[in-house]
């Protein structure tokens, strides 16, 4: 076959930059050092030690009593192994963006039978609607699937009240993509009956890629034992019998990436997830305000994203040019709009993770400064 890029050589100069875009985001120093540390088997005991403590460290940081997987992943792993795992037949997924779409064409490739309850990029999935579209169906649902943050358009999803809906089904589990927000954005799981809920490392809980989080209710690690198939690599059954029999992960993990999780995990702790959630919801509301002032913001009022700001460009200014040149001239970096349908007519700005107002401010006035704002 042709190989449409020729290899491009590693180097070892590289500007660094601070990043302001919907993930990766920023790593603390010792976050990064911990990755550092001499190689050692995934089944010695030492690894139970690793494994169980971010586990349980987890848990207690999101104020779960529901069960924990984390699996050397992508936060993908998870649309593919919930669905494989719950889904008989039939889904339902709210699509306002374009990873909800793409939730959807998981499933669709999966051969799932899969209703969408469209909603225009910028929109919010609505409770009432979910509930409509549950009661006029003639299809009896597995799952209702809703992602948390849909970055593509800066949109946060009611998710506590799509929730409280999906409940009143007891037949139907509610999966909750929530890639870039858990970590950043303080989510009630249990009180919400959320059933599985996953997440990547890379985003706000400001880790290095390479690790996905889900949290599993013991109706749906039921429901997979009940079912006759179920994802491989991500199936409930497997993970959480496996913890609970060794206190290990199945498959050998990125041990290095697990050793920044703990000491990142400690931070998290110690700030708390209250004060976490607190902390993402000022930056959000700066951001909100600035570009409120500067521009317009492109989600519906009232369900902005805590964790990415989706800003429309409402001076025509050129984004690209600027993104280029901040980075440039800032060693800063900022994102265009998704795709080809919002690249020039949106920006974002990632504030999740470990940045405070002042470092978004720092931000906001590099773009001020070369857009001649």
């Amino acid at each position: 076959m042709d190989h449409v890029t020729e290899k491009r050589e590693y180097r070892d100069d590289y500007p660094d930059k601070t990043l302001y875009i919907p993930g990766p985001t920023e790593v603390r120093e010792d976050v990064v050092e911990a990755m550092c540390e001499p190689m050692f088997g995934h089944r010695m005991d030492r690894m139970t030690d690793l494994y169980t403590t971010i586990v349980e460290d987890t848990r207690e940081f999101l104020g779960t009593d529901n069960d924990a997987i984390i699996l050397t992943a992508s936060g993908t792993e998870f649309w593919e192994a919930s669905t494989l795992n719950l889904v008989d037949e039939n889904i339902l997924v709210p699509t306002c963006g374009s990873f909800s779409e793409r939730h959807a064409n998981v499933a669709e490739r999966l051969g799932k039978n899969v209703d969408r309850l469209e909603y225009e990029w910028g929109q919010a999935v609505k409770p009432e609607d979910v509930r409509a579209a549950i009661e006029e169906s003639e299809n009896e649902y597995d799952v209702v699937a809703c992602v948390m943050n849909e970055s593509s358009t800066g949109v946060r999803n009611p998710i506590e009240e799509v929730g409280d809906v999906v409940a009143e089904y007891p037949d139907t589990y509610f999966v909750v993509d929530a890639v870039s927000s858990l970590g950043g954005d303080y989510v009630d799981i249990d009180e919400h009956e959320i059933d599985v809920i996953f997440a990547s490392t890379q985003k706000a809980f400001a880790m290095p890629p390479g690790l996905a989080v889900c949290i599993v209710s013991e109706d749906a690690y039921e429901r997979e034992v009940e079912k006759d198939s179920a994802s491989w690599y991500g199936g409930f059954q497997r993970a959480l019998d496996y913890y609970d029999r060794k206190g290990q992960t199945h498959s050998t993990p990125a041990i290095p990436v697990m050793l920044a999780y703990r000491e990142q995990m400690k931070h998290m702790l110690d700030e708390g997830h209250a004060r976490r959630d607190e902390r993402h919801r000022e930056m959000a509301e700066y951001t909100r305000e600035w570009a409120r002032d500067h521009f317009d913001m492109f989600p519906e009022a009232g369900y902005e994203s805590q964790t990415v700001s989706c800003i429309e460009n409402t001076q025509g200014i050129d984004v690209a040019e600027t993104i280029d040149t901040v980075s440039e001239e800032y060693d800063m970096v900022f994102s265009n709009g998704y795709g080809s349908a919002l690249g020039e007519e949106t920006f974002r700005i990632g504030h999740m993770g470990e940045h405070d107002v002042e470092s978004i401010q720092a931000l906001t006035d590099a773009i001020e400064d070369v857009a001649g704002l």
